[in-house]
């Protein structure tokens, strides 16, 4: 199961790359859409890594956490980071939302929801041996 691990992890750090090249072009629906993604498969490399399984094909970061065990050691701040940036999976790709939720976001919210993932990246790689 390690290298389906890998492969989760490499996917983040490639999306990582993706996403501060759609903030530099102001993209940021699709950014915070990238955070999300990059987010969500850090915590299937958890999910990998514990259960020994394939993740389930789900968006939730929550649900995700909860199956990976650590739900419980996310700290407050982590626990609304992952509420926050939930809403860019779904909702960012139905029409009757995208606009509205685009209407959010700004540049600044995009910097701080891009440092967010990559921190809370770095803490999945601490947690699995992988920093």
């Amino acid at each position: 199961m390690l290298d389906k691990v890998d492969y989760w992890l490499d996917l983040c750090n490639e999306d990582i790359i993706t996403a501060k090249w759609l903030l530099k072009g102001k993209r940021l629906l699709h950014t915070a859409y990238f955070c999300h993604q990059i987010t969500e498969k850090a915590l299937k490399a958890v999910v990998a890594s514990i259960t020994e399984e394939i993740p389930p094909k789900t968006h939730d970061l929550i649900k995700l956490a909860k199956r990976g065990n650590i739900a419980s050691d996310l700290s407050e701040i982590q626990q609304l980071f992952l509420n926050n940036i939930a809403q860019y999976q779904i909702e960012a790709r139905y029409p009757e939302s995208k606009e509205k939720i685009a209407q959010t976001l700004t540049d600044k919210k995009c910097q701080q929801y891009l440092k967010e993932t990559e921190e809370f990246l770095c803490w999945i790689k601490r947690k699995l041996g992988k920093s």
